[in-house]
């Protein structure tokens, strides 16, 4: 249907994906929808409130892992700025702890992007008249899997391990000092059941808790 035949209260859609080809598509896919309009599209985490304060998106489609800032951030940024927006994560990464962490920062629905651009459309109609929706699949496994065992300063340790930082460059950069950090990768590790803090890093992202 032609742009200017929508209905006059047509769902205004921000999206983010951090990856063109697939950004185009879905705003393609969804624009075909005859009561979907995308109004916004972005590639990074820390251009989605400004975007959203600008468009005034009835609902911001998010992934999560963009360059910038991530979308469970992003999320909880416009619940707080924007918080007549509902926010739907759409990711590649189906993992119990960021379902747990998307619904902690305010976000309506949860789903990952192996689904049918139907049930996409559906979902975002669904999360306008104030419903929740998450894939099914996944809320059974967060269900099972439990809470996050990682403190807040356990997770900000095991972020800057990244890159192979030292204790004395994760230190500096979390302004604690060097046994403090030790004893927090330390726990770290003992929590995740690994054996130092880089396969510690691994099993943290792997659960959704980074």
């Amino acid at each position: 249907m032609p742009r200017d035949h929508r209905p006059a209260k047509s769902v205004r859609v921000l999206l983010a994906e951090d990856q063109g080809m697939m950004r185009g598509a879905l705003a393609l896919l969804l624009g075909l929808e005859e009561d979907i309009e995308v109004v916004a599209q972005v590639g990074r985490g820390d251009a989605i409130v400004e975007a959203a304060l600008e468009t005034r998106p009835d609902v911001a489609l998010l992934d999560i892992e963009l360059p910038g800032r991530s979308g469970l951030e992003a999320a909880a940024d416009m619940r707080e700025q924007c918080p007549d927006c509902r926010v739907l994560i759409l990711t590649t990464f189906g993992r119990p702890g960021y379902l747990r962490r998307a619904m902690e920062a305010g976000a309506a629905g949860f789903l990952v992007k192996d689904g049918p651009v139907e049930d996409l459309a559906e979902a975002v109609r669904r999360v306008l008249r104030g419903e929740t929706v998450i894939d099914p699949a996944l809320a059974a496994a967060a269900l099972s899997a439990g809470p996050n065992p990682l403190t807040t300063r356990e997770c900000d340790v095991l972020k800057a391990s990244v890159d192979g930082a030292t204790v004395s460059d994760i230190a500096g950069k979390l302004h604690l000092s060097e046994s403090t950090v030790r004893n927090y990768l330390s726990s770290a590790i003992g929590k995740t059941g690994t054996r130092n803090r880089m396969e510690a890093m691994r099993e943290a992202r792997q659960q959704g808790w980074l």
